[in-house]
């Protein structure tokens, strides 16, 4: 059995419903000597970014990093020698056979972190799917409540004569994810391993909320939930500013970044203003992350 790294596929689904696989046998001996066949080998399809580890001791057996990479998981058992391969020439019908082998069993556990150059985290409903869908052709689910986003979509970006970027939408996290409160723990992994992160505030002010306390709250979460995680580069971007009430917020919202002095791009999701701007921003950041990768 083989599991082989896919880049068209994203989730793990597949394997949350249906958990037992099982090799084809190969086929018995036959008479004038001929030997039994191989079955052909099980091969699975996983994504990119699955971590393989033993389910019994936890040890980590393959971490899929390329698309095309395999690795065999259980192999078949041996068939054994028929009588025949016994045969001398003053014992030409030798009346014993070497039995078989059984093929190998194990359980494994599957998990997957994707493989992204850039993250977007907010919490629920700031307007992470609807950019998604606006900068690439993937069309996750909008609507108007929380927890839209149940999966993370991985898109690819093209912008003029930047490289494409890939980008996902990591579901909603809120207060209490490092220990797993909503989908905390599924899909806070997904963001370790991505280049950057895209943090997305809303300042419409029709949520009733404070961007600037969830700025705070959501890195709090973060750095609770790896340090290492917390120090990744974040872009800020300020979403809704088509909204009515938007402006005014910008002015206090803008005023507090400038104190820390860190850089924001106010933004539409929906109508796509300033997303050029924002786009090139990333577009930078991911070639100056790569550049100081390879110098370490």
């Amino acid at each position: 059995m083989i599991l082989k790294a896919d880049s068209q596929i994203t989730t793990l689904l597949d394997f949350r419903y249906q958990q037992h696989y099982r090799a084809n046998r190969g086929q018995h001996g036959k008479g004038k000597n001929q030997e039994g066949r191989s079955a052909p080998p099980l091969i699975l399809p996983v994504p990119v970014g699955t971590i393989v580890r033993d389910a019994v001791s936890g040890e980590i057996l393959r971490d899929f990093t390329k698309k095309g990479e395999t690795f065999i998981v259980a192999r078949g058992g041996w068939g054994g020698r028929g009588n025949a391969h016994f045969a001398t020439p003053t014992l030409q019908a030798p009346r014993h056979a070497e039995p078989g082998q059984t093929g190998e069993e194990r359980w494994l556990l599957l998990e997957l972190k994707l493989m992204a150059d850039v993250g977007i985290v907010g919490f629920p409903n700031v307007g992470k799917s609807t950019l998604i869908s606006k900068i690439s052709a993937v069309r996750p689910k909008i609507a108007d409540y929380p927890f839209t986003t149940l999966v993370p979509h991985l898109g690819v970006v093209n912008f003029k004569d930047h490289k494409p970027l890939v980008v996902a939408d990591i579901p909603g996290i809120i207060t209490g994810a490092h220990e797993g409160t909503g989908l905390g723990l599924r899909f806070l992994r997904h963001i370790e391993r991505t280049s950057l992160l895209l943090h997305l505030l809303d300042i419409s002010g029709n949520s009733q909320r404070d961007p600037l306390e969830d700025y705070l709250a959501l890195n709090r979460e973060l750095s609770l939930f790896s340090p290492k995680l917390a120090a990744k580069p974040q872009v800020v971007a300020l979403n809704k500013i088509d909204m009515p009430e938007a402006s005014r917020n910008l002015i206090e919202v803008r005023r507090y970044f400038k104190k820390i002095k860190k850089e924001v791009y106010p933004i539409s999701a929906l109508t796509g203003e300033g997303l050029p701007s924002l786009l090139s921003s990333l577009s930078k950041a991911i070639t100056q992350r790569l550049k100081e990768d390879k110098q370490e």
